[in-house]
């Protein structure tokens, strides 16, 4: 899942810019295929570029940040708003450590493409890298730096606050593969699903709908997705001001399965035996899939119930979609990524409101589309921390502030220190210069390790993406029952992982 972050300070999201959690689904490049493209695109030329390469000089100074200047580093990237905030704030790296950084940002399935060849190649065209948990950790985190060695070096800076410092259930999703003793990237951006709505309108109707509804229609800590059904009905069937009470993000494609396993885990189902610890902190063999359970075939009838009373033109949609519907006027409220706020507040200030997701019979889950940055391990040595300079300040409160303040984009901090600012504190509250923090209190509960959903991190995931949203897209489309989706994407699960990745 691409998910686009909406600028704090700019309104919508960029036209040509595609929307992260969550992303673009890439085609998965196995790796027998990797290596065989690697060597007919490049063969002798490969060959010739490891007789000649040469690493990065080191020079003999006092100041650690500047034993490398004179280096020029490539960082590539899927095009998202942090990115764009880093790329326009490049001076202050520069000034403090002489090294030059490239940028190259693609929409992410070109982007995996790209890694994945120049992982095989034995080179390091890209230092620095975006590596999308699902699409670029879970495959390829063999190719990628353990970057505890590098934070033990004592020749280099140390990492502002440690690796305690990030966010724990972002550091183990975003940064970790199979095992909780290494770590491959540091916490980058952080785009998380949560409920948006319209505080206007359910300020001036709060009253007619609790005693038509029989409950507090205010979204808080108790509200059921029950509760968001009848509400968004309620809308539908009662109010002017909106067409309709809710919509979503159900087209066919990788925003679908998002929106949907809010619900799945909600209604207390799963893909996996255990997706908390898939998803955390990922695996090559996750089991038999769980999704033909009762509880699973129970949250897919719920799904279809409530896309019964949405905008029709939620199959439609993916995160964008819905984004824009939401900032026009025609959703009362809508479930999408914290960072569309900015472009809410620009286009809504002081109307709309943000809350965890519902809870369901088992929980209550939000999706997290979070992303790290890693150092490819085809760098030299002193090439390879040359690239963790650019990581310390790339990942640093400081970076993450200013981020946060961009004109041209910025994400949400991965820190738990930036949160603890003063400033920040303050920025939580209207009127906000920094509008994505109102969504603080909303996210930092859906964070927490109880609430936080995570998709299945394993290397095969892109193909049972396309399984899961392609079987709830026939459901709504009237094409399955519940039942029949659910068994059906749990056969295509079985299969995507009896054959394995790379096969």
């Amino acid at each position: 899942m691409a998910v686009h972050r909406p600028s704090p300070a700019d309104p919508p999201p960029h036209p040509t810019a595609p929307a992260h959690g969550t992303r673009t689904p890439a085609t998965p490049l196995p790796r027998r295929t990797v290596l065989r493209a690697a060597a007919a695109a490049s063969g002798p030329l490969l060959l010739g570029a490891c007789g000649t390469r040469k690493d990065a000089p080191r020079r003999n100074t006092g100041d650690p940040w500047r034993q490398f200047a004179g280096t020029t580093l490539n960082f590539i990237s899927e095009n998202t708003a942090p990115t764009a905030a880093i790329a326009a704030d490049l001076r202050p790296f520069t000034r403090l450590t002489g090294i030059r950084v490239n940028i190259v940002t693609l929409e992410l399935s070109a982007l995996v493409q790209k890694v994945a060849l120049d992982l095989a190649s034995g080179q390091a065209q890209y230092q620095v890298i975006y590596a999308d948990p699902y699409q670029v950790l879970a495959p390829y985190s063999k190719g990628l730096v353990d970057l505890r060695e590098l934070a033990a070096d004592p020749t280099l800076p140390p990492l502002p606050g440690g690796f305690g410092d990030f966010i724990p259930t972002q550091l183990d999703a975003a940064g970790r593969f199979a095992a909780s003793d290494k770590v491959f990237a540091l916490p980058y951006d952080c785009p998380t699903m949560i409920w948006q709505y319209r505080r206007d309108l359910f300020d001036k109707y709060r009253d007619r709908m609790a005693a038509d509804l029989g409950f507090d229609p205010t979204p808080g800590e108790d509200s059921t997705w029950e509760q968001y059904y009848a509400i968004a009905k309620w809308f539908t069937d009662n109010a002017d001001d909106v067409p309709y009470g809710t919509g979503h993000q159900a087209k066919q494609h990788d925003s679908l399965m998002n929106d949907f396993s809010n619900a799945l885990w909600a209604h207390g189902g799963s893909y996996f035996d255990d997706d908390t610890a898939v998803g955390r902190l990922g695996t090559i063999d996750p089991g038999p899939c769980r999704l033909d359970a009762d509880a699973a075939i129970a949250a897919a009838e719920f799904y279809r119930r409530l896309l019964s009373v949405a905008d029709p033109a939620s199959r439609t949609w993916d995160w964008d979609g819905v984004g824009a519907a939401f900032r026009a006027g025609r959703l009362a409220m809508c479930p999408n990524w914290h960072e569309f706020a900015a472009g809410n507040e620009a286009a809504m200030p002081g109307k709309v409101g943000y809350a965890p997701l519902p809870k369901g019979p088992a929980r209550r889950a939000g999706m997290y589309g979070g992303t790290g940055i890693a150092i490819s391990a085809n760098t030299l040595p002193n090439e390879r921390r040359a690239a963790w300079l650019f990581l310390l300040w790339a990942t640093s409160p400081d970076t993450q502030l200013r981020g946060l303040a961009s004109k041209v984009g910025g994400g949400t901090p991965t820190r738990r220190s930036v949160y603890e600012r003063g400033d920040v504190k303050a920025a939580a509250r209207r009127p906000s210069p920094m509008p994505n923090l109102l969504t603080t209190d909303a996210v930092e509960r859906t964070w927490r390790s109880e609430n936080i959903g995570l998709r299945p991190k394993i290397p095969m995931w892109n193909e049972c993406d396309t399984a899961i949203y392609t079987e709830v897209s026939r459901m709504l489309a009237g094409d399955a029952s519940p039942a029949e989706a659910m068994r059906s994407a749990r056969k295509r699960f079985d299969r995507i992982i009896a054959r394995g990745w790379a096969a």
